[in-house]
């Protein structure tokens, strides 16, 4: 089952008999939980019908207790296991001809990060119960899903401010549903969150120096691209993340160097690139400043550089080189 078809089937009302929960994704997995219990479990008999176990310390038979007693005062207890990924072979084998045949007066849920649907077990599981994977998004799908949080929160945000945020944030759905929780606040009486919102509240944070100085390299503005280097030396920021963030920028021009030196027109490289159209003038406008030579030689000093920073090499000191390199094309 996919994570929508078990959200659209537990809005419909159906909570299953048991149920595992798995991914690379804990903060949707997470979630899913808490919407699978939300329904499972009336909240004022909770502390009467509610279990929580952990597969790394807990026992094959007090879990089958506990989803065999009956429910107290309602029509269905919880029992949930945590880190179920860890759960030794005897416990899966305890639990195994329960999970074959289930109490319809219990929803066992086990979470983890992975599983191996080799074991006998999950073929069994996959049989009876309700399997479904949360997958790590795609950066490219990290737009959408922001939009659709910030419907979720009551206040649309401009697609060219999702795809702002999302590069400034990255792949990490729990900080940038906080950031976005924050923008609701800050956007106020304002019918929509804006990339001006955005840039605003992002201003201070190492994330958004870090995409200044990305953006300040490819302009090769030497001076504020050292002002944002020493701003983010400031706040404490390591050269292997900031040289993690401009491999990541410097890839996207490259890829637009390529499109270009082979006469595609502008907006079709957005579309091949899923480049905002807010946004894309900037970077091709960017990639233009350099040579496909140029560029490789940027990628061989920013592995070079990543590795001296990790072996003894002053982090101050490369940065700057890079810097100086980049901007002014002088190694």
């Amino acid at each position: 089952m996919t994570p929508q078809e078990f959200e659209t089937s537990l809005k419909k009302g159906v909570v299953p008999t048991v149920c595992f929960l798995y991914g690379e994704e804990p903060f949707l997995v997470d979630r899913a939980v808490q919407m699978l219990l939300e329904r499972a479990v009336d909240p004022s008999l909770k502390d009467f019908n509610f279990n929580v176990f952990f597969g790394n310390e807990s026992k094959g038979v007090d879990i089958l207790d506990a989803a065999q007693t009956l429910p107290m005062f309602s029509e269905r207890r919880a029992v949930l296991v945590k880190r179920a990924e860890q759960l030794k072979a005897e416990t899966l084998e305890i639990l195994l001809p329960y999970i074959q045949n289930p109490s319809s007066g219990t929803c066992l849920l086990l979470t983890g990060s992975k599983i191996d649907q080799r074991k006998k077990f999950f073929l069994e599981f996959k049989k009876s119960g309700v399997l479904v994977e949360y997958k790590r998004l795609y950066d490219n799908k990290l737009p959408g899903f922001i939009q659709s949080e910030a419907v979720i929160q009551g206040k649309p945000i401009e697609p060219a401010a999702a795809e702002l945020l999302s590069a400034l944030i990255g792949n990490n759905l729990q900080e940038l549903v906080s950031q976005l929780e924050k923008l609701v606040v800050y956007a106020g009486t304002k019918t929509r969150i804006t990339v001006d919102d955005v840039r605003t509240m992002a201003s201070s944070s190492k994330a958004f120096t870090a995409f200044e100085l990305a953006k300040f390299l490819g302009l090769r503005d030497l001076h504020n691209a050292l002002r944002s280097l020493d701003a983010l030396f400031l706040n404490g920021e390591d050269a292997p993340m900031m040289i993690g963030a401009l491999s990541s920028h410097f890839r996207k021009l490259w890829r637009v160097r390529e499109l270009l030196d082979k006469k595609m027109p502008q907006a079709e490289i957005g579309r091949e690139l899923s480049i905002h159209a807010f946004f894309l003038g900037e970077i091709v406008a960017q990639a233009r400043n350099f040579s496909r030579g140029e560029l490789r030689k940027i990628f061989e000093e920013l592995y070079r550089r990543d590795l001296s920073s990790k072996t003894g090499g002053t982090s101050y000191t490369l940065m700057h080189g890079l810097a100086m390199g980049i901007c002014t094309g002088g190694w």
